[in-house]
C-alpha cells in the first residue's frame, strides 16, 4: 500500500506540473501559428485543461480499470463544482455573469446529464462515439456564436498563458511535447498507484477514482481558482470550471467509452455516483443563478456536499460489497 501511495502522490505532482506546461505550450504554439483567440480559448485551452483526466481515464480504461477511469470523470465533475468552487468562495465572493449562467451553465449541466444517462445504458463504443459527436456539435456552436460576440471566448485566459512577449515556435513545440510526454508517464504511475491502494484497502477502484485520482487531476483547476479569486477574475474561473465539466463528460467520457468498451463497472458508481454528480452540478448551477454569485455560505454548503457524497458513495459501495 505504501508503494501505491508513493506512486499516486508522485504521479499527481508530476501530472499537475506537466499538464500546466502542456497547456501553456499548446496555447502559445497556436498563437504563433496565428490561430484565432476564440479557437485557442475554447478548443486548445479547453482540451488542454482536461488532458490529465483524459490521459488518466484513457489509460485506466485501456488497462482494464474501467471503474477508475469513470470514477475519475464523475469525481472530477463533482470536485469542480463543489470542492474547487467551494474553496474559491472561501477566499472571496465568486461573481458570475448572467450569460455564463445561461450559456455555459446549461451546456455543463446538459453534458453531465448526457454522460450520466449513458452510464446507465452502458458506456460502450456506440455511447463513446455519441459523446464525441455531441462534443463536436457543442464546439461548433461555441465557435459559431463566438464570431458574433464582441469579446472573444476565454480571451483573458489566453492572454495570461501567452504573456507579453512573442513566443518562439520551437521552444513552445518542445514544451508541448515534453509536457504531453510527462502527462502520459505520470498518469500511468497514478493509475498504477491508485490500483495498488484500492487493492490494499479492499475498496472499489471507482471510489479511489472518485476521490484520490479525481482530486489530483482537478488540482490545476483548484490552484487557478484561488488565483482567479485573488485577482478578481471570478467570471473567467466559473467559465473554465463549467467548460471543464463539458470536456470531461463528452471528450474524456467518449475516449474511455471507445477504449474500454464492454468493461464492467462498479454498480454503486454507475448509479449513485452518477446521481450525485448530476445533483451536485445542478445545485451548484442554481447557487450561481441565485444572486449571480457564490459567497462563503454557499461555498461551505458546496464543500459539505462534496464530503457527504464521498461518505455516501463509500457506504453504498461497502453495502453492495
Amino acid at each position: 500500500m505504501i508503494l501505491g501511495l508513493v506512486f499516486a502522490v508522485v504521479g499527481l505532482c508530476v501530472l499537475s506540473i506537466a499538464a500546466d506546461q502542456f497547456v501553456k505550450g499548446a496555447a502559445r504554439m497556436a498563437v504563433v501559428l496565428k490561430v484565432a483567440p476564440v479557437v485557442v480559448g475554447a478548443v486548445v485551452v479547453g482540451f488542454g485543461t482536461s488532458a490529465p483526466e483524459m490521459v488518466v481515464s484513457g489509460l485506466a480504461a485501456a488497462d482494464g480499470r474501467f471503474d477508475i477511469g469513470v470514477g475519475n470523470i464523475v469525481g472530477s465533475n463533482v470536485a469542480n463544482m463543489s470542492l474547487v468552487l467551494g474553496i474559491a468562495a472561501l477566499f472571496g465572493t465568486v461573481f458570475v455573469a448572467p450569460n455564463i449562467i445561461r450559456r455555459d451553465g446549461i451546456s455543463s449541466v446538459a453534458s453531465v446529464v448526457v454522460f450520466a444517462t449513458l452510464l446507465q445504458i452502458g458506456l460502450n463504443r456506440w455511447a463513446g462515439g455519441l459523446l464525441v459527436v455531441v462534443l463536436m456539435i457543442w464546439l461548433w456552436l461555441v465557435l459559431r456564436s463566438a464570431r458574433v460576440d464582441t469579446v472573444p471566448v476565454n480571451d483573458a485566459s489566453v492572454t495570461e498563458l501567452v504573456g507579453d512577449k512573442q513566443p518562439k515556435l520551437w521552444l513552445e513545440a518542445t514544451r508541448t511535447f515534453l509536457g504531453l510526454t510527462f502527462v502520459a508517464g505520470s498518469a500511468y504511475l497514478l493509475v498504477d498507484g491508485a490500483e495498488r491502494v484500492a487493492d490494499a484497502l479492499g475498496i472499489s477502484g471507482g471510489l479511489v477514482g472518485y476521490t484520490l485520482v479525481a482530486v489530483g487531476t482537478s488540482a490545476p483547476e483548484l490552484v487557478t481558482a484561488i488565483v482567479a479569486v485573488r485577482q478578481r477574475e471570478t467570471e473567467l474561473l466559473v467559465g473554465n470550471l463549467l467548460g471543464s465539466n463539458v470536456f470531461n463528460s463528452l471528450a474524456v467520457g467518449g475516449v474511455i467509452g471507445l477504449v474500454g468498451a464492454s468493461a464492467s463497472l462498479d454498480m454503486s458508481l454507475q448509479v449513485w455516483g452518477a446521481l450525485l454528480m448530476v445533483l451536485i452540478c445542478v445545485v451548484s448551477w442554481c447557487m450561481m443563478a441565485i444572486g449571480q454569485q457564490v459567497n462563503r455560505v454557499k461555498g461551505v454548503v458546496l464543500l459539505s456536499l462534496w464530503a457527504i457524497s464521498i461518505v455516501l458513495l463509500a457506504y453504498v459501495g461497502g453495502a453492495n460489497g
